[in-house]
């Protein structure tokens, strides 16, 4: 099938090069000139596993190509993706300016039937609007219509879980566009919901907030674990072998962050709001999130009593592992917080380094995370990265001002870490 994604962020450029893969004829779509000239070369503008060599296999193969034209990605399509930013604005709620001008140049192109599908993450009630503004803006007044496919992609496993997803819901205004939908992902080999399309908008931040709350629930339960003295972890993996429940999204830590949850979860309050709704639960998600990273750094500064000039190595930038995202990142919260305080940084990520330069000045970039520790007063651990599990403890311990580690994931074990001679600290336990 033909088809073309408007906009090549982490969700579009995923979803257009994974439709390539499967033989779908692909246009991805950028207003970012710069972008585009570099998808051409090989490039990619973001790291995430197994991208880059899917991109290059496809362009290769001529099913995957590259423009700043929206005209000519509609022209040439017959399914059109809609994958633009839908940023938070202050008081939570969402910018579908991005939305609404992509609408009105897609109805600008269209001379004949197309489908339009709505994949950016948006408030229940905007697929009628785009189709709304597509009929207002489209001269030639042909036919089309508007679906609402919403994305379950998880930063650093996206190619994974577009490839194999556990489900694919598709919203429609009418039945229509169905038989081209279930064609479109016939060759992913997994369950299929239709529904109308608000439904679909809504399951999309229910399902963020969820886990959100997911993720909240247990960090509670880590302060509890402290003040009583019991295991976090044990706890998750008590609670998590109930299938009614499971295990993911149970892990203690620093509190969730990136560019989704913190987002949706506003944008969703908002939503019940603008509906007639005061979604309290979520609201104390918030709340729960914020006062963890609050007391993880409260351990810091009751532990170092007074941090300007102490140096500290603090292992992970990205807001999650496998992934060089760091907007809304809770480890670049944390150093932020600690140069506020007067601490000198050395830090290391297998992967966000340079993205987070421009968040964090006057930081000192390690590319060894063995070295990180050199000289320091403490090792902080913020991201979740498996490669820090082999870090060289002992080492640290030699190199350390003082062997302090503050594990805000959970990656050691208490009792050998205090056994190597540290002051140990972590979440939960």
């Amino acid at each position: 099938m033909k088809i073309s994604l408007i906009g090549t962020g982490y969700v579009g450029l995923v979803t257009g090069t994974c439709f390539a893969e499967v033989g779908h004829d692909v246009i991805c779509v950028d207003c970012d000139a710069a972008k585009v000239e570099l998808l051409r070369n090989g490039g990619v503008p973001i790291y995430e596993p197994g991208l880059e060599e899917l991109i290059q296999k496809n362009v290769a193969a001529g099913r995957l190509s590259f423009t700043t034209s929206t005209k000519e990605g509609v022209e040439k399509s017959d399914i059109v993706f809609i994958a633009v930013p839908t940023p938070p604005l202050p008081d939570g709620s969402v910018d579908l300016s991005y939305m609404e001008g992509v609408a009105r140049d897609i109805a600008g192109a269209m001379t004949q039937y197309k489908i339009v599908v709505d994949k950016s993450t948006v408030p229940v009630k905007t697929g009628e609007k785009v189709a709304e503004t597509i009929r207002r803006y489209c001269k030639s007044k042909v036919e089309f219509d508007v679906v609402s496919n919403p994305e379950f992609l998880r930063e650093g496993f996206a190619v994974e879980d577009f490839l194999k997803p556990d489900r694919i819901v598709i919203g429609v205004l009418s039945q229509r566009p169905v038989a081209a939908m279930r064609e479109l992902y016939a060759p992913f080999h997994a369950p299929v919901i239709v529904t109308d399309i608000n439904s679909a908008e809504l399951i999309k931040h229910a399902s963020n907030s969820f886990l959100a709350l997911k993720i909240s629930y247990i960090n509670a339960l880590s302060i509890l674990c402290e003040s009583s003295g019991a295991n976090v972890q044990e706890v998750a993996n008590g609670i998590g072998m109930d299938p009614r429940i499971g295990r993911r999204f149970l892990d203690a830590s620093l509190g969730f962050g990136g560019s989704c949850f913190p987002k949706d979860l506003s944008a969703f309050i908002k939503i019940a709001e603008q509906l007639g709704y005061d979604f309290a639960l979520l609201r104390e998600v918030q709340r729960i999130n914020t006062h963890q990273m609050d007391r993880f750094f409260k351990k810091i500064v009751e532990t170092l009593w007074v941090l300007k000039q102490k140096k500290i190595g603090v292992l992970g930038l990205a807001f999650k592992q496998n992934t060089d995202d760091v907007r809304m990142s809770p480890a670049i919260d944390l150093c932020q917080r600690l140069q506020k305080e007067g601490a000198l940084l050395r830090v290391h990520d297998p992967k966000a380094m340079e993205k987070a330069r421009a968040l964090l000045p006057d930081v000192t970039c390690v590319p060894d995370m063995n070295a990180v520790a050199d000289g320091c007063d403490a090792l902080v651990i913020a991201t979740e990265w498996p490669q820090f599990k082999k870090l060289d403890v002992e080492r640290a311990r030699r190199m350390m001002t003082h062997p302090i580690l503050f594990d805000g994931r959970n990656l050691f074990d208490p009792e050998e870490m205090e056994n190597l001679g540290f002051i140990y600290k972590s979440i939960g336990r």
